[in-house]
């Protein structure tokens, strides 16, 4: 399995806002069981979080492919902050479990060196084994876990949140 590129989306270019917006759906159906609701009555889910990204200059979309084909995208918030946040990150199942999203992961923070958060469920089994195996081979044992409430959603659980440093390569 080769792996990923790993590319700014652009912003203004149709085709990469098609392809983000099919993998959002994908992405938001994977979430919907750990996060509970349905989708909207067209049938897609709410995507304020990928419009913001595509528009706000303190965040970024990043696409996975693989062999030319869409595997992935990561979002990046705080780009002119002292903790950048992994806002979103999704690999299709396709290519899950074969070393494409610590390779995407590793890439993305890698442009960005310095402080990262990024939150998941506790729930979702696949997502805590993964993300703690990311703050392992990115910064060895020097990385830390928490729990925090999620803004405006009493009814679910806190989400965990890994914090990690990577430097700068070179």
């Amino acid at each position: 399995m080769p792996m990923p590129v790993v590319r700014p989306a652009d912003t203004a270019d149709a085709a990469d806002r098609a392809v983000l917006d099919r993998l959002w759906l994908m992405f938001r159906h994977d979430m919907s069981e750990f996060q509970g609701g349905l989708p909207n009555p067209d049938g897609t889910f709410r995507s304020d979080r990928l419009a913001a990204a595509l528009t706000d200059p303190d965040r970024l979309a990043y696409l996975l492919t693989s062999d030319d084909h869409p595997a992935g995208f990561a979002i990046v918030r705080g780009l002119d902050q002292p903790t950048r946040v992994l806002n979103s990150f999704f690999v299709v199942r396709g290519v899950r479990r074969r070393g494409v999203g610590l390779a995407a992961v590793r890439e993305v923070v890698q442009r960005h060196p310095g402080a990262w958060e990024v939150a998941f469920q506790e729930a979702n089994a696949g997502a805590v084994r993964f993300w703690r195996r990311v703050a392992t081979a990115l910064a060895g044992r020097r990385w830390t876990e928490e729990r925090r409430a999620v803004p405006g959603r009493p009814d679910l659980a806190p989400d965990v949140w890994i914090r990690f440093d990577v430097a700068p390569v070179g």
